[in-house]
């Protein structure tokens, strides 16, 4: 048995790396795309391992070679440089006011400016976060790297408050524009979330940022693919077989069955939801761990506003390609965030028409989302 141990909430690489946690190697897709690249946005699932691969990252960019012993990049790398970085986390807060947003912003550029100098005459968010970059640069001799874990946060908090949400944007709006300004000084830039929402209208002056969402070449950056599951953890999956009375083979159908099924590309590789999987080993028991972690309470607030019949969901669905790269939310039309939200994913694609054919993942999802979600939302027909 090994005495490795199993990552459930942990999201910090350096921790996960030196106190012997397991670690599915995806350093390989991290290195492709830092050097093919400088600009990316990646919408995944809640706890599909955003924010560990935001801090992989920061760990590659601090030049941490130390760290990546024995994994793909340390093949891969020759020079390992130290970069500047500016790493900002909005899933922190609770945004409920407008000043919650302010706040945190205004204690990241405290702490920045406190490392890279501060101007009196940057008195806005968006012209200090500029100046720190531009000195950043400068103090550092490098250009700076900047990393924003959960960009949507404070936009979905405030569905249903239309006030406050156009006060989010209006906030957001210059502030992640100063990475078009200071392009000159960016090395590279990436920024996560769970929804493409509020895309267009937050960040419509930052064109060169490549959603990179539905890209084939990065369809497992985040989750873990059969392959990864057979080879990390087959003496895991063989004691779950044990307790469960099953054989390895029954014991991979079974996970396959409610775990997996995530396609993030029409012809890419499908992954496993890395949160259930490590619970279910943890425990040695097969149960619905990622749905019991509570429906997110944007999705809740949206399906309260919407007339939409969910139960058409359980046959399946049809969206546009254009819903995904325009999306904003839409109470006549929630579909595209509950497939962000990760309780739908893509089956099918038809190339003619751009439309998605989506369905529930695996069972967990499916069963979890007629259990919890459907009697709260769809209307009981009389007699």
């Amino acid at each position: 048995m090994s005495h490795k141990i199993y990552p459930i909430g942990i999201q910090n690489f350096e921790k996960i790396r030196n106190d012997g946690y397991f670690y599915i190697d995806k350093t390989a897709l991290m290195y492709q795309m830092v050097k093919t690249g400088s600009y990316y946005f990646l919408s995944r699932p809640r706890r599909f391992g955003k924010s560990l691969l935001v801090s992989t990252l920061e760990a590659y960019f601090q030049g941490k070679k130390e760290l990546f012993e024995g994994l793909a990049v340390e093949k891969l790398e020759k020079d390992w440089i130290k970069y500047p970085i500016l790493h900002l986390d909005l899933n922190i807060e609770k945004y409920d006011t407008s000043e919650s947003l302010d706040n945190i912003l205004d204690k990241s550029l405290t702490a920045w400016e406190k490392l890279y100098g501060a101007e009196p005459s940057e008195r806005s968010f968006s012209l200090r976060f500029a100046g720190i970059i531009e000195r950043a640069c400068k103090l550092a001799g490098q250009r700076v790297v900047i990393l924003v874990d959960e960009y949507d946060k404070p936009m979905l908090q405030a569905i249903g408050n239309e006030e406050l949400q156009k006060q989010f944007r209006n906030t957001l709006k210059p502030f992640y524009g100063a990475l078009k300004t200071m392009d000159g000084c960016i090395k590279f830039a990436f920024l996560t979330g769970v929804t493409k929402f509020g895309k267009v209208s937050v960040f419509s002056d930052l064109n060169q940022l490549q959603d990179i969402s539905l890209w084939y070449d990065y369809a497992t950056v985040c989750g873990i693919t059969k392959e990864e599951l057979t080879a990390v953890f087959r003496p895991e999956l063989e004691v779950l077989g044990k307790v469960s009375e099953l054989s390895y083979e029954e014991t991979v159908d079974e996970m396959t069955r409610l775990y997996d099924g995530y396609l993030f590309h029409p012809a890419g590789e499908g992954v496993f939801n890395p949160f259930s999987v490590l619970n279910a080993l943890k425990a040695k028991e097969f149960n619905d761990y990622w749905f019991q972690t509570g429906t997110p309470t944007f999705l809740v607030e949206l399906l309260k506003q919407s007339d939409y019949d969910l139960r058409v969901l359980i046959d399946g669905v049809e969206a546009s390609s254009a819903a995904f790269s325009e999306y904003r939310a839409d109470a006549e039309n929630p579909i595209p965030l509950i497939y962000q939200s990760g309780y739908l994913t893509i089956k099918e694609y038809d190339k003619r028409f751009k439309v998605y054919r989506l369905g529930f993942p695996n069972d967990e999802v499916k069963y979890g989302f007629m259990n919890f979600i459907l009697p709260f939302y769809t209307p009981i027909p009389d007699g």
